[in-house]
């Protein structure tokens, strides 16, 4: 029933296998990839036909991961996948980006491919199965790719590259780096790195793409047994009679367009100048509508001839620079008045506004994934309206290219942020482009770093980043600095580098072309230090350094850790003493279960309010110790006074003043705030307290000058006389008890004589006492049970 074709190497100390014939046969390619017990089916399938009236390649790569495929179920009302999650999209980007400019020019073809997590081991990461499996399918499926490309992520620890390190790996090293490649040259990079070297983080391109040379060749390995037929790709018409009209009818005006400096000016021109050309083949829109199509498109293409001729041959660039020049940088910090942290950043014609805002432990984004429920206290987003390159467009949620500009400034900054412990802040970085004529992203990552430090925040050392340009053609080449949007259309590459001054912290490159060399690369890594560098100098005209305080409208978070087995006694039952003290208080109190807590709010005095009632709390009495205290219920024989939290000790109505006090209530009422001290702790816990010792209006220890109880005669308590109206205590007390009771019954031998029956008990007479017990000799002696301090026969 199913032709299954596979293929397994050892790849990475695990085995990689990639199979095809048996799921998803109606699709034009599909894989299934397994490495180790992650599972991704890629499946792609293409359109026969182009649209009629389109001129682009619709390449449309979806990345799913499926719940189930670490065995849990989807959160939220409707428990299923829905809408893509940030991670989701960066993934397909990922995969989109080395697969597009592997098409040749002209293919309009609507591809989708669609890579689903299907089972997920929690070591294997299936963002690169999923790029693997990508890259099979297409090859498998018969549309004109001109590749495969193989994948690898590399890690770094102890000088030493890792191949396909796990998370933890990735956690304790200092480098994760993504890459795709050919045969020949990389294709695309993705990284965050701790402050390396460019040395090193070119040694880790050239280590994965030597890698990925293996998966390369086990995909052509797998399409040389189920490749499907190439598909026939229609013969390009000769063009050149339609370029050299073209070149003749606007060739001046685009030349004329791209020597003007100023961004606005030149667009202008050179929307006259497209108009201009639509004109001239006005003769061509109904007779051949593909036609008219591709001559509009040779617009662009005299468009790269101009300026790529223009930068190879006598260096200069169209707004008049060298390769190597910065734009001029302009920087503000405290941009926005109740912003905790703000900065405005201008580099050309690109500009952001870039913002921090502290808050608590409760405003970290939860994260529900395939390795479950987790939290990240910083973020970053990137916003880019559409004035900001004066058009009309769409406003609202953020698109893929916002989330990946995001991504890569997050990275960028990230490995220079303090650990939750030194700063235990949840951090959001906004980025709002109000400007952009290239490397928006870039200034995401400079205004951000100057918005943390305007912000308090203790990063490491400030962060700067660039974005490179290359010029290809045949053997010669030129890398530009600080590229301009059209030269980022135009160009060949786009190569963005950001770091500090030790190092660069984040590194992606896209390629439109087949790929770039080791030396193309190590040009580009050199001249972006050179870049980095001076924009740090611009940036630290503005601040260069940290605030050493927050700011006033940010929230203060006190951390402080308290015993495991006090953690009961802060939270009370269901919760009622900790929303006690945030009612009272007003600030935010956030505990955890090694007992660490956080105190937050804006105003100090209410931190001090709630971490003071906290600490009374879990804190133990001291004997000795003087505490503030309120009186909290009144009785015969003092007062019960709360002094720390959740205790409470006796002042009893000898230890309220020194002079004698006939009623508590005449010295204390409840409510009374006082000040007590710790007389003793008995071994049941009870505390005895005394205000009579301790200055109610200072709470300074006073002199105890009531005079010692003077010790009585003898030592012990010697015997009591005699009671009043009676006998003494050795003698019958009156009423015939004389000496110790006599038996009950009548002859009867102690309690366990017979009793004797309750008819022969006198009525008592009105008014008067009771009869004697019948029975027995009252003077009699004492029975042989009874103690010997009831008998009269003391020694």
């Amino acid at each position: 029933m199913f032709d299954t074709k596979k293929v397994e190497i050892q790849w990475g100390g695990k085995t990689l296998t990639l199979e095809t014939g048996r799921v998803a046969r109606q699709a034009d390619g599909a894989v299934l990839a397994t490495l180790g017990e992650t599972v991704v089916l890629c499946a792609v399938t293409a359109a026969k036909t182009v649209k009629e009236g389109q001129d682009f390649f619709p390449l449309t790569v979806h990345y799913q991961e499926k719940f189930s495929a670490a065995g849990r179920i989807p959160g939220g009302f409707f428990k299923r996948e829905r809408g893509a999650t940030e991670r989701e999209t960066l993934v397909s980007r990922l995969i989109d980006r080395p697969l597009r400019p592997l098409f040749p020019e002209g293919f309009y073809n609507e591809i989708n491919c669609i890579a689903q997590v299907m089972s997920y081991d929690g070591e294997n990461e299936p963002d690169l199965l999923a790029m693997i499996a990508a890259s099979a399918a297409m090859t498998l499926s018969g549309v004109p790719f001109m590749g495969p490309i193989g994948a690898a992520r590399v890690g770094y620890q102890d000088g030493e590259y890792i191949l396909n390190p796990s998370d933890s790996q990735v956690a304790a090293g200092e480098l994760d780096l993504m890459v795709a490649a050919t045969h020949d040259a990389v294709m695309m990079v993705e990284s965050e790195a701790k402050e390396l070297s460019e040395d090193v983080m070119l040694g880790a391109v050239m280590f994965a793409h030597k890698a990925s040379q293996d998966i390369i060749n086990a995909i052509i390995e797998l399409a040389e047994q189920a490749a499907k037929e190439p598909w026939e790709l229609k013969v390009q018409a000769d063009k050149a009679e339609v370029k050299a009209k073209l070149k003749k009818l606007i060739g001046k005006d685009m030349e004329a367009a791209y020597k003007l400096t100023d961004k606005q000016q030149r667009q202008t021109a050179i929307n006259e100048a497209r108009a201009k050309a639509r004109d001239g083949m006005a003769d061509l829109k109904d007779g051949d509508p593909q036609g008219y199509l591709a001559a509009l498109k040779l617009v662009k293409k005299l468009e790269a001839e101009i300026v790529r001729t223009a930068i190879l041959k006598t260096g200069r660039r169209i707004d008049g620079r060298d390769t190597k020049t910065v734009r001029p940088i302009a920087a503000e910090v405290h941009f926005l008045p109740r912003a905790h942290g703000s900065a405005l950043f201008t580099r050309g014609e690109t500009q952001t506004i870039a913002t921090t805002t502290l808050g608590t432990r409760d405003a970290e984004q939860m994260i529900d994934g395939l390795n479950g429920l987790s939290y990240q206290h910083f973020m970053l987003h990137y916003n880019f309206p559409p004035y900001s390159v004066g058009e009309v467009g769409r406003f609202g949620a953020p698109s893929r290219r916002d989330v990946g500009h995001g991504k890569l400034a997050w990275r960028a900054l990230h490995a220079v942020l303090p650990t939750k412990e030194e700063f235990p802040y949840t951090i959001r970085v906004t980025s709002d482009i109000t400007e952009s004529n290239g490397s928006s992203s870039m200034a995401t990552v400079c205004g951000g770093s100057l918005a943390l430090m305007d912000a308090g925040v203790p990063i490491k050392r400030p962060v700067s980043g660039i974005a490179m340009g290359l010029i290809l053609e045949g053997k010669d080449f030129a890398v530009l600095s600080d590229i301009l949007g059209d030269e980022d259309h135009l160009g060949d590459m786009d190569f963005k580098v950001a770091g500090t001054s030790e190092g660069i912290t984040s590194l992606q490159m896209d390629i439109k072309i087949a790929g770039i060399t080791e030396e193309i690369m190590k040009v580009a890594l050199a001249q972006a230090h050179e870049g980095r560098a001076h924009i740090l100098g611009e940036m630290a005209k503005a601040l260069d350094s940290t605030r050493s305080e927050l700011s006033a409208h940010a929230p203060r978070i006190e951390t402080f850790t308290i015993d495991k087995s006090k953690i009961r006694e802060v939270i009370g039952t269901g919760g009622k003493v900790i929303r006690e003290i945030v009612a009272q208080t007003g600030a935010k109190v956030d505990i955890d279960d090694e007992g660490v807590i956080k105190v937050s709010s804006s105003d100090p005095a209410q931190i001090d309010a709630a971490v003071k009632w906290i600490k009374g709390l879990v804190e133990e009495a001291e004997v000795g110790k003087v505490y503030d205290g309120k009186v909290v219920n009144l009785v015969d024989f003092g007062a019960f006074v709360n002094f720390m939290g959740g205790k409470d000790g006796l002042v009893h109505v000898s230890e309220i003043k020194n002079e004698r006090v006939e009623k508590v209530s005449d010295a204390l009422s409840e409510g009374q705030a006082v000040k007590v001290k710790v007389l003793e702790i008995d071994p049941r816990g009870k505390v005895r307290l005394s205000m009579r010792v301790v200055d109610q209006e200072t709470g300074a220890e006073l002199e105890d000058t009531r005079p010692a109880r003077e010790p009585r005669e003898g030592g012990d308590r010697g015997p009591r006389g005699p009671r009043s109206g009676g006998g003494d205590r050795d003698g019958g007390r009156d009423g015939g008890r004389d000496g110790g009771r006599g038996p009950r019954g009548g002859g009867g031998e102690g309690r366990g004589g017979p009793r004797r029956d309750r008819g022969d008990r006198g009525p008592r007479a009105e008014g008067g006492d009771r009869a004697p017990r019948g029975g027995g000799n009252e003077d009699g002696p004492a029975p042989e049970f009874a103690p010997a301090f009831l008998t009269n026969d003391r020694d």
